[in-house]
């Protein structure tokens, strides 16, 4: 497969300059062989055993049709050299923006950068497509230069090219190669941004995205990923609680995480309030039971404060009280978790 260069014609397209490359393929920005004002982004495989991920790629993306979605116009896999079209974006990577702000950028930005992946991610999920390798290159923001001035209407999630769609999965692709675990299971995406069961190689869902968004919004928030079970708020004070909670709730293990993009949308909705107006209250208590009391279920014996039985496992109480940095269960009454150290104060 021979090298491309500006001028080469490419299907209808003639190529003008490369605004981007990765281990197996090029970006070409291009026009139109006649309507020169018609310009798009070609993607060029450099490596033959990416032609099938690339293939893959223009079929899925062909049936989403997303505002939040950088949009399929062509697609050839066996011409030479193979191409796929797609929709020009005029602006920069989510990549960009984060290395520009190395403390993190306004947070109103981020959240705003947050609901737009979310809903690209709700289009596909609604589809049947797990997009799998969700990281801040794979987000572009058009026309996004000025991250004051951001909104969710700007994000454009591109790179499906990993995705599982129909059961059916793509070769293990990485930025730096293939890869497979021990047991020959496949593992594609970027290490940093997996969740742990793409990592085991494991059957993704809906959930492994969500993981994934919540590295890229802590990363927005703070200027670089997290780390064991630190929370936006304790790298920069100005963070929201309710931040905190949709984050913890995406990076964790996955039967806690958020089963959708749509059920993070609904969270934020709930939550959120314009930053700088969010106020610290304190928890309302639990009912207070004077005394003990027996399981419904096994009929044992159980203490004041108790939120499950310690017997059985059942839960004898309407609303667990639970940490929204580790999710465990502190005492009604206690001001700090004392399992993670978290304030368990909340932000309204």
């Amino acid at each position: 497969m021979a090298d491309p260069k500006p001028g080469d014609r490419v299907g209808e397209y003639v190529l003008l300059e490369q605004i981007g490359a990765g281990s197996f393929g090029q970006i070409w920005k291009a026009r139109h062989h006649i309507w020169s004002d018609q310009l798009v982004a070609v993607k060029i495989p450099t490596d033959l055993q990416y032609v099938r991920t690339l293939r893959r790629e223009g079929v899925v993306v062909h049936g989403l049709k997303h505002p939040n979605i950088v949009r399929a116009i062509g697609l050839d896999p066996y011409a030479d050299p193979p191409y796929y079209v797609m929709e020009l974006i005029d602006g920069p990577s989510l990549r960009q923006l984060v290395d520009e702000h190395p403390d993190g950028m306004p947070i109103d930005a981020a959240v705003a950068v947050f609901q737009g992946v979310l809903l690209a991610l709700q289009e596909a999920h609604n589809n049947g497509l797990v997009h799998r390798d969700i990281k801040p290159a794979n987000i572009l923001l058009e026309g996004g230069g000025n991250a004051s001035e951001l909104s969710a209407g700007q994000v454009k999630v591109t790179d499906f090219g990993l995705g599982r769609a129909g059961g059916v999965t793509t070769a293990s692709i990485m930025q730096s190669g293939s890869m497979v675990t021990g047991e020959g299971k496949s593992i594609s995406g970027t290490l940093a941004y997996m969740a742990p069961e793409q990592l085991d190689g494991s059957e993704v869902d809906a959930r492994s995205d969500m993981y994934s968004c919540g590295v890229v919004l802590f990363e927005m928030l703070c200027g670089s990923r997290p780390h064991g079970h630190e929370l936006p708020s304790q790298r920069r004070a100005e963070v929201p609680g309710w931040l905190d909670q949709i984050f913890s709730r995406c990076y964790t293990r996955r039967d806690r995480r958020y089963e959708s993009a749509r059920a993070v949308l609904d969270a934020m909705e709930l939550k959120a309030q314009p930053i700088g107006q969010a106020r610290a209250v304190s928890p309302p208590p639990l009912p207070r039971r004077t005394s003990a009391t027996v399981c419904p279920q096994c009929k044992k014996p159980v203490e004041t404060g108790d939120n499950f039985c310690i017997h059985c496992g059942r839960q004898i109480v309407a609303h667990p009280r639970t940490c929204p940095g580790c999710g465990a269960y502190p005492e009604p009454y206690d001001r700090f978790c004392i399992f993670c150290g978290r304030s368990l104060e909340r932000v309204e």
